[in-house]
């Protein structure tokens, strides 16, 4: 069962995006919850953003192909991105250091799962949650990059697979009331 969140038109989130991704993080979480089924995995990222495309409101996301997350991510229509105050920052740097193909992550950190009321995996703890159903995949091309050898040292040194990139439409926005 979701705590108690309220849905909010996604224009009236606060923080705005740049500062929700790119300094507090967030889990991307994908697969399945249930009575019969808890193959779901989430991962910290902090590359992606939200806009407007397509005439939607949409989320963008990054994810290499070998985390244990993206066959999840691949085998579902949708997932949610759940942002979390900075008390779960040591939870989310261990989410980001550890796969989940080792084991089940959320056990050995302070957060626990829910589902919203579509039926997605989300967190609990999470101040916002977004709902995000898969309009656009792509992996990414090293052809087609035009500064490849400022970024591939940094972020595909030692044959690290280049990322696939996911675009979703933003379905429902989630928020903890104050």
């Amino acid at each position: 069962m979701m705590m108690k969140m309220k849905n909010i038109a996604l224009e009236d989130l606060q923080p705005n995006a740049a500062k929700l991704i790119g300094q507090q993080w967030m889990l991307i979480t994908a697969g399945k919850m249930g009575a019969e089924t808890e193959d779901f995995n989430t991962m910290t990222a902090s590359w992606g953003g939200i806009g407007f495309l397509w005439n939607r409101p949409v989320a963008y996301v990054f994810v290499r192909p070998n985390r244990h997350t993206a066959p999840l991510l691949d085998a579902e229509d949708s997932f949610t991105l759940s942002f979390l105050p900075e008390q779960y920052r040591a939870d989310l740097m261990f989410c980001g250091r550890h796969s989940g193909s080792a084991g089940a992550k959320l056990p050995q950190t302070s957060m626990t799962a829910c589902e919203t009321p579509s039926g997605l995996v989300a967190m609990n703890d999470a101040d916002v949650v977004l709902e995000c159903r898969k309009m656009y995949v792509q992996e990414m091309d090293q052809q087609a990059y035009l500064d490849w050898s400022e970024v591939s040292p940094r972020y595909y040194a030692e044959g690290n697979p280049l990322h696939v990139l996911y675009i979703a439409e933003i379905s429902q926005c989630w928020v903890r009331p104050s």
